[in-house]
């Protein structure tokens, strides 16, 4: 029985330490500069369905927390890895010790491992170190946060809703309205007479539009009915013509009622013209004489016998006119409508992805980015100048003019120099390789081939440099040294400047001095990838290649 047990127990024991560790650590360098950022990694590995919460603290042992990073999620099958990043420093030189940092999943705590580090002072030798400009003043986001954004647009979206709906309403009330055809001349003068009296427009002191639409329907009806250009006509010219038509017609008009006629027409134009107001009974006169004449005019015409098959024919035929224009208005409403409705769902299925994507998403999914668009394309893995640098980007890079690019007195103690590029320190990313060979072979020295990249920057306009300074090593263990930080340039043609973003690795390889320049627009999140999809592929030709 105790056999049993004792066996029972030691698989038990197997079976706990052959779990795998639910929580990895790993940490990018363990020995830095007073004041340099260690950055730690927690990655956790579990099922689709555990919770998990890494610690928030401002402190991990004797090393201050300066940046928390975003949770990164990485699906593997059925599982996931959570990788969460703590940015470490520490302002005291010594050997320090980040302790087991515990991270709850599902409740209970499973712990990272502990890790020494190692901080050194930092030499200053203020002869050689060159000195730059203070960092600009960095905005911070206002407490409200970005919530009105949203609020705003909403509304915009419900403002150019209600207009929509306005217009296609007003179309469609504007439709109900019947189309009416006159028969004869005089029929549509007396109905037209009768609608300008139901406005009452001179009793509400629009005595100016009263007279000119009281005139426009005494001209429109000479028009039509004695075929003189009447609407186009001055007062003189269209009683001249009244009267010439009279004899011709052999119209029974009487000099009364052409007087007649020409004193509201010229009324009119001193109402229209010099401002005329006239009196009351001076308005309901010039109307009865306008009335009138329109119903003398018609009874001095002499009377035309229609052919009864005549007159139907002309009845169908207007009857058919205002049934293809009511067919044609129709037409237009559903297309107005179909072009609203339209406009509708287009803005308000922006807004939603504004609303849930944010207003980045949109832009750089709808419009356009730069930057995305190198992301997301082919990439090259490519090996460039001798001693070869290979480098995966997202273009292939073109081989640039080298006496262009280095100064005379660089150029007089060079043996061999290759520069290949893509884009320019103005363009929204740039990256250049460049490889060294030198006349007088010796060791290269990284920190003075780090100043004079700066130094050329500075010749092509970079300003305001800020930098920062760390060891780096590709995956095959060459090692080298890697400056980083942000500049503004400012470009001569388009007269405006840039923040930018920088990274430089230089290594002494093989005799030479082979050299990454990568740079993008600062805050650029697409450009980070990018630049740290080309980092990360980073690799040297060695001589047993």
């Amino acid at each position: 029985m105790k056999l049993k047990l004792y066996i029972l127990f030691l698989l038990t024991s197997v079976t706990l330490f052959a779990q795998p560790k639910k929580v990895t650590t790993s940490i990018d360098t363990t020995k830095n500069k007073i004041g340099a950022e260690f950055k730690l990694t927690l990655k956790a590995d579990v099922d689709t369905l555990s919770k998990v919460k890494f610690p928030e603290s401002k402190f991990f042992g004797a090393l201050e927390v300066i940046q928390s990073y975003k949770i990164d999620t990485v699906r593997k099958g059925a599982r996931y890895e959570l990788i969460k990043k703590y940015g470490l420093t520490q302002f005291d030189s010594g050997k320090y010790t980040i302790p087991r940092i515990p991270v709850m999943i599902n409740g209970k705590a499973s712990f990272s491992d502990s890790i020494k580090v190692e901080v050194n002072d930092v030499k200053v030798d203020t002869l050689k170190q060159k000195m730059y400009d203070i960092k600009d003043i960095a905005q911070v986001e206002s407490p409200m946060g970005t919530w009105w954004i949203y609020v705003l647009i909403v509304i915009a979206i419900g403002v150019i809703g209600f207009f929509i709906y306005k217009f296609i309403k007003k179309i469609q009330t504007k439709e109900k309205v019947e189309v009416f055809v006159y028969k004869t001349p005089i029929e549509k003068a007396t109905t037209l007479l009768q609608q300008l009296e139901s406005k009452e427009l001179w009793q509400k002191g629009e005595i100016k539009n009263y007279y000119s639409e009281l005139t426009d329907i005494a001209r429109n009806y000479i028009e039509e009915e004695i075929h003189i250009p009447a609407m186009e006509s001055t007062t003189s010219e269209l009683i001249e013509g009244l009267r010439r038509a009279a004899k011709q017609q052999k119209l029974k008009l009487s000099n009364e009622t052409v007087e007649n006629l020409e004193k509201v027409l010229k009324q009119a134009d001193l109402v229209k013209f010099a401002k005329v107001k006239p009196l009351e009974f001076e308005i309901e006169e010039d109307k009865k004489r306008i009335s009138n004449s329109i119903v003398t005019i018609h009874k001095s015409i002499p009377e035309i016998v229609e052919d009864d098959d005549e007159l139907a024919l002309w009845n169908e035929q207007q009857k058919e006119l205002a049934r293809l224009q009511k067919l044609k208005k129709q037409k237009r409403v559903r297309i107005i409508t179909t072009i609203g409705i339209v406009l509708g769902m287009i803005v308000i299925a922006l807004g939603s992805l504004i609303y849930f994507k944010g207003f980045d998403y949109v832009k750089d999914n709808l419009i356009g980015h730069p930057t995305k668009d190198l992301v997301e394309g082919e990439w090259i893995y490519s090996e460039y100048g001798n001693p070869g640098v290979k480098v995966e980007t997202p273009k292939v890079l073109k081989r640039l003019d080298v006496s262009k690019m280095m100064p005379k007195e660089v150029m007089a103690v060079v043996k061999e120099a290759q520069m290949f590029g893509y884009g320019s320190m103005f363009d929204s990313f740039y990256i250049l390789v460049s490889t060294t060979t030198f006349k007088q072979e010796g060791t290269v020295d990284l920190e003075k081939s780090i100043e004079g990249s700066l130094k050329a920057m500075e010749a092509r306009g970079a300003q305001n440099i800020i930098v920062k300074t760390e060891d780096f090593g590709t995956q095959k263990g060459i090692t080298g040294k890697k400056a980083y930080g942000t500049m503004t340039t400012f470009d001569p043609v388009q007269k405006k400047s840039e923040k930018m973003y920088y990274e430089v690795l230089v290594f002494g390889q093989n005799g030479g001095l082979q050299q990454i320049l990568i740079m993008h627009r600062e805050g650029d999140k697409y450009g980070q990838q990018i630049s740290e999809r080309v980092l990360n592929s980073t690799e040297l030709q060695t001589t047993q290649e």
